[in-house]
């Protein structure tokens, strides 16, 4: 997979995630079950964040090892840094605490489902892309 097709699926990716937000806003303020679609919308907040996150240090980190392959033995070459999984696990963490301080205005559950949302969207698209594909 080149940058091109990366950079595309990422946007395809997002298109779905924004859809699936304005579903859960219209849920929010038309069902009697607002704590629920509030929780789906924190979470999936978050875990949009987290994929756009790792999107971008993937980049970072893809051009670094770009950079360090076209430089000569003697130049001095760039270390690789880490992709951040303790700052996206603190975001999660974040959201399920504002979960369980408010637990009258978010769905707990709803909050832990949308931060899996980014997930579910990864798969079906790879499950949608692969048939088309054959």
């Amino acid at each position: 997979m080149n940058i091109k097709e990366y950079k595309q699926i990422f946007i395809r990716e997002l298109k779905i995630i924004i859809n699936l937000l304005a579903i859960f806003v219209i849920g929010w303020g038309f069902t009697p079950y607002p704590h629920i679609f509030l929780g789906l919308i924190l979470g999936t907040l978050i875990s949009t964040y987290n994929l756009w996150s790792m999107h971008s240090k993937v980049n970072r980190m893809g051009q670094t090892i770009v950079d360090n392959a076209n430089k000569k033995e003697d130049e001095k070459k760039k270390r690789v840094k880490s992709l951040g999984a303790l700052n996206r696990l603190a975001a999660a963490a974040l959201a399920v605490l504002i979960a369980m301080r408010y637990p009258e205005t978010f769905s707990i559950v709803a909050v832990i489902i949308g931060l899996m949302t980014n997930h579910f969207v990864i798969m079906i698209d790879f499950l949608f892309q692969s048939i088309r594909k054959n």
